[in-house]
């Protein structure tokens, strides 16, 4: 989704309103200690969604896990159906995420790190 909150998908209805410099999705491979990287914009809401940002991974062409990462303080956050449906306080905690300032940055960039730990279970 876009800064504009519009989808890249052919049966959006704000699709002219799209900001045509948002690819809309990535692709990445995870460097050999798991960790990751990619650049993009700060999540918007839209209607009936709070600011969030989807995940898939893959291992090959199998799918392991689609999940999605929260906007730490987002007001919206507590009007969302999917990330109230989180009952288990330790697995919403682990995917509201804090969105900081960039040390150093001089154009007021973020920064946020959102493990994905495959085989894990929070405990209560």
């Amino acid at each position: 989704m876009d800064n504009n909150g519009a989808y890249i998908h052919s049966q959006n209805p704000h699709r002219s309103q799209r900001d045509r410099h948002f690819q809309g999705f990535g692709r990445f491979l995870t460097a050999s200690n798991g960790e990751y990287a990619f650049r993009t914009i700060k999540p918007v809401p839209y209607s009936g969604r709070t600011r969030h940002i989807h995940f898939k991974v893959k291992h090959g062409s199998k799918e392991l896990i689609t999940t999605q990462c929260y906007v730490q303080g987002e007001p919206l956050n507590d009007r969302d159906a999917i990330y109230r449906s989180i009952r288990d306080r330790k697995a919403r905690e682990a995917v509201t995420i804090d969105f900081a300032f960039l040390p150093g940055s001089r154009i007021g960039e973020l920064t946020a790190r959102f493990e994905i730990v495959l085989g894990f279970t929070p405990e209560a």
